[in-house]
């Protein structure tokens, strides 16, 4: 991400590795950060703890948790009673389904609102860690809706009317998981405060079996790296 020193950056902050990787960059490039998590009722809460933790570390000068109880829509096993897949990442290549862990329009419902509130601040860059290699195959991490949605941000504002012209900052959007986990490695951060596990089993332990876990656990073996995340069964 290039040089924004002094400039506000708003963070969607989920918690996850992808995130908490974007909130190191963010630092590293000397923005004042204010970081935007969404408490949408998830299953994996857990979650909005590393949310926490990555918004303290980075020293964000805001962190904002806004509840938005995406449960009451459902249509997705992170936001209904829907058994979270446990068989492995599924093929998504070549017209595959969009897997049942995807959250309708949940990009775009939050970048909605992370521009309401760069708006707010007064801020132009946003950045969000989408991914469009090893990801799930969700249409909202598709660098096309990244750039659709920046032409929208200008239609849509305010701000855009006078001219501001709205960022939207992907940096993770070519990146393979080994790549994360050796960007979160390089700006020394502890990918143990992420979280990615869809289906949290106790003791705070990821299940090792979702496709989150799955991509998550090959992406620090890809890398060489140490994987600090503790499995609740073997990955």
């Amino acid at each position: 991400m290039q040089n924004l020193a002094g400039k506000t950056l708003i963070v969607l902050l989920s918690g996850g590795l992808d995130s908490m990787v974007c909130a190191g960059l963010a630092r590293e490039a000397g923005a004042r950060i204010v970081a935007l998590t969404i408490d949408y009722n998830q299953r994996h809460r857990v979650e909005l703890e590393s949310a926490a933790r990555i918004a303290d570390y980075v020293g964000a000068a805001e962190h904002i948790v806004l509840p938005l109880d995406l449960r009451r829509f459902g249509g997705s096993a992170l936001t209904a009673d829907i058994d979270v897949p446990k068989d492995g990442v599924p093929e998504v290549e070549g017209g595959g389904d969009v897997p049942i862990t995807y959250v309708p329009a949940r990009n775009l419902i939050f970048l909605s609102l992370t521009l309401g509130l760069a708006e707010a601040r007064q801020a132009q860059d946003i950045v969000i860690g989408v991914n469009a290699l090893d990801y799930s195959g969700y249409p909202d991490c598709r660098p096309e809706f990244i750039a659709g949605f920046e032409d929208l941000a200008r239609l849509a504002t305010r701000d855009g009317d006078k001219g501001v012209d709205f960022k939207i900052h992907a940096p993770l959007q070519h990146m393979t998981k080994a790549d994360i986990a050796a960007e979160a490695a390089r700006l020394g951060m502890d990918a143990g405060m992420s979280w990615s596990c869809y289906d949290p089993a106790p003791n705070h332990q990821h299940c090792g079996l979702c496709d989150s876990c799955r991509l998550r656990s090959k992406g620090f073996a890809d890398a060489g790296l140490v994987d600090p995340t503790r499995y609740a069964a073997e990955v």
